[in-house]
């Protein structure tokens, strides 16, 4: 992208008034906000009804306890997780929830027209005023054959090129600005500012704030230039968060929305009673993660079956180095855990996410992470 193209890009994404509800608040003990990334994981014996109830019980206990955001993520083609269509979900939990934000993590934006993703989150919006996020990313949550089926197009790499001409339409989209002239200047996304009356109360209008998200450095540089808050996906690329978070910070440059960095990290991490019983719980993802790599995505197994099950070296060696990346053990364990990490990277806010076979793993996980932070 020229500089003259990422110039527009960012006053595009800047346009609009601050949005104050980038930065979260530390609660508890906790010493930066937390929030939950869910992947509406399915197990092996349970459906995706199942695991939907799960999540709104998930989103109910975060909302009552001080989590700052719960945000759900694309994915497609993958039988264990069933959060194929984010903005369904999030319309089903904002009537189950009161205080949290509620958001995408994220929408992989290539794979839709920015005016759907518009209309889209601008009801969610109106849904649930103030409360809403909007997590973009530029991967296609899925393999190659799924995406052009998505996408109706095998030119897969152009979405990608063209992430920061899409984020620019999306935006104005949001903001309902494209300038006189222009072939969209008459359409609209709606709900959105176009439904206020005057010019006061269009400019008063909310939005959701957009966020980018990514496990590289393309991301995180576009989100530093366009002065946006970023979320890096550490629980699966932790070997890129620092160079990422560095060069977001580096290439920040304040905004309408932010004066300063804010910047959020992915964190796979699961609590149970004791250690034992919490890396049997962390094997069931690990497995699952193996099965995804070699193209044979599944239903997320049983800890009885992940611990008999024969991994190859290469296996095991992925095994290793994938737990090497998950807090997991006892609730103090997993507290030292993520304080170190936050200290490691000097992120703003902690998302955490955790595969597990059971929903109850999962929301226990999370009531005893809270515990240990006083939540």
């Amino acid at each position: 992208m020229s500089q003259a193209g990422e110039d527009a890009a960012g006053e595009d994404a800047q346009h609009g008034d601050p949005v104050e509800s980038i930065r979260g608040e530390a609660r508890g003990e906790a010493p930066v906000p937390l929030s939950v990334l869910d992947l509406v994981n399915v197990g092996e014996g349970y459906t995706a009804g199942d695991a939907l109830a799960a999540s709104t019980r998930m989103a109910e206990f975060a909302d009552a306890r001080g989590f700052t955001r719960y945000w759900v993520a694309e994915h497609h083609s993958m039988p264990g997780v069933a959060s194929s269509s984010p903005a369904v979900i999030l319309a089903h939990l904002v009537s189950h929830t009161r205080r949290v934000r509620l958001g995408s993590g994220g929408v992989m934006l290539p794979n839709h027209a920015p005016l759907v993703i518009a209309e889209q989150f601008g009801t969610l919006e109106a849904l649930a005023p103030g409360r809403i996020d909007l997590g973009l990313g530029r991967a296609p949550g899925t393999d190659g054959a799924t995406a052009a089926a998505l996408r109706r197009t095998e030119k897969l790499r152009e979405g990608a090129d063209d992430f920061p001409q899409q984020l620019a339409e999306l935006v104005r989209f949001l903001d309902d600005d494209f300038p006189d002239g222009h072939r969209y200047a008459r359409i609209h996304a709606v709900p959105g500012p176009v439904q206020a009356r005057g010019t006061a109360a269009k400019a008063a209008a909310h939005r959701p704030p957009v966020w980018l998200l990514g496990s590289s450095g393309f991301s995180a540089q576009l989100a530093g230039q366009l002065g946006l808050p970023f979320a890096f996906a550490h629980h699966f690329s932790a070997a890129n968060t620092l160079p990422a978070l560095e060069l977001y910070r580096e290439s920040f440059r304040p905004s309408a929305v932010l004066a300063e960095p804010y910047a959020l990290i992915g964190a796979a991490a699961l609590a149970a009673e004791d250690e034992k019983e919490a890396h049997r719980q962390v094997l069931t993802g690990a497995l699952s993660m193996v099965r995804l790599r070699t193209g044979r995505p599944g239903l997320i197994p049983t800890p009885e079956e992940a611990e008999a099950y024969p991994f190859s070296p290469v296996e095991r060696d992925f095994v290793d180095s994938w737990l090497a990346n998950v807090t997991y053990g006892t609730p103090d364990a997993v507290r030292e855990g993520l304080d170190a990490l936050v200290k490691r990277t000097d992120a703003d806010e902690l998302m955490l996410t955790a595969n597990a076979h059971t929903p109850e793993a999962r929301i226990r996980s999370l009531e005893l992470i809270a515990d240990a932070y006083g939540l």
